[in-house]
């Protein structure tokens, strides 16, 4: 028999966070954000589920080429753009879009002949974040540099990143707000501002093309929030099972270096799950899971193959009965608290060999 653990992603729950996403931005088009392989949950499963998007955001050339491989059509956008001018002719030949965020990119852009494919293309401003983007100074001139490129068409309009829209009571976003309108002279010029928080918690930042990431898994992007709050359905449920059970004595420690101690006889689960998994190695005791669908404790370190669990109060508890560590039941983003981490790392860190299975609903 394999292993235990495995990943299972509801992709009725992806449609059903997309379609949250549309009722908070009804008006806008819509960027699935699907790089780093869809946050953990598979960008091809993922991709073939949310079909009712208009464009697909990624990270990079690789990722768009796998998804074209997979006969994914939709528009495809690099957040990153392109690092290399050799990458340019695979983006003209696979009609992807790009963002220009810096002069390098600009002038290679200027020195390409037209070709009957074009490149779409999307500036990006600097508004606040100093990660990627041209200085609000200078964006008059990249626009224009922009738009003379006989290379580049259509210019899809200024892009720009919320750097602390999680807390709905910074006034940062509302200064980065005020910035991209400041150099949006001509309020033709479509506008692209919102990731999940900015989505959720600040209108105004909606414009004309929306980008959800995280909420579409079904996290809230929000300060101690989770998603359930925001009627958004985990996508991915971690699953693994106990593979043995052990009858401790007092003052018997648990795992490595001893760091938790029975505090009177008692049984101790060992789990099929850890760092090895993707499991956070910092979890402390105390971090909760789910046996039989009962909340029950983690207790000592993660080591990379297993973890061990309190089962005081579960008394019925067998070999082979079903452990979640985050998911349907336990948010992921209670798990990630505890880890002193956050939910896109937990989900980004699922490591090959937990086997991933996709279900509808």
């Amino acid at each position: 028999m394999s292993r235990a653990a495995r990943a299972v992603i509801d992709l009725s729950a992806l449609r059903h966070n997309l379609q949250q996403v549309r009722r908070a931005a009804p008006q806008q088009q819509l960027i699935a954000v699907i790089k780093a392989d869809a946050y953990g949950h598979g960008i091809v499963a993922v991709a073939q589920a949310l079909a009712d998007a208009d464009v697909f955001g990624v990270a990079c050339l690789e990722e768009a080429l796998s998804l074209r491989a997979a006969g994914i059509d939709k528009s495809i956008l690099l957040l990153e753009g392109f690092f290399h001018a050799d990458e340019l002719p695979l983006i003209r030949h696979h009609k992807l879009q790009i963002v220009v965020h810096d002069e390098r990119q600009l002038d290679v852009l200027a020195s390409l002949s037209p070709q009957a494919c074009s490149i779409p293309a999307w500036l990006k401003v600097d508004t606040g974040m100093h990660r990627l983007g041209i200085s609000p100074q200078a964006v008059p001139a990249a626009w224009q540099r922009l738009a003379a490129c006989p290379a580049v068409a259509p210019l899809l309009g200024l892009m720009t990143h919320l750097a602390n829209a999680d807390d709905g009571d910074d006034g940062f976003t509302r200064k980065q707000l005020d910035c991209l309108a400041s150099v949006r002279t001509d309020r033709s010029i479509p506008v692209s501002i919102a990731n999940s928080a900015g989505i959720l918690a600040w209108p105004a930042s909606h414009g004309d093309v929306v980008r959800p990431g995280i909420m579409l898994y079904g996290v809230s992007p929000m300060l101690g929030e989770c998603g359930a709050q925001r009627n958004l359905r985990p996508v991915m449920t971690l699953y693994s099972e106990l593979i043995s059970i052990r009858q401790c004595k007092k003052g018997d420690a648990v795992g490595y270096g001893g760091s938790w101690v029975c505090p009177e006889d008692m049984p101790v689960g060992v789990v099929a799950m850890g760092y090895g998994d993707g499991y956070p190695r910092h979890a402390p005791s105390g971090t909760p899971l789910l046996v039989n669908g009962r909340r029950a404790a983690l207790i000592g370190r993660v080591s990379m193959d297993m973890i061990c669990v309190d089962l005081r109060g579960q008394p019925g508890a067998a070999v082979g009965d079903p452990v979640t560590l985050w998911g349907n039941g336990l948010p992921a983003e209670e798990i990630a608290v505890c880890a002193s981490t956050i939910a896109y790392a937990l989900f980004c860190g699922v490591t090959c060999r937990v086997k991933k299975e996709t279900i509808d609903g």
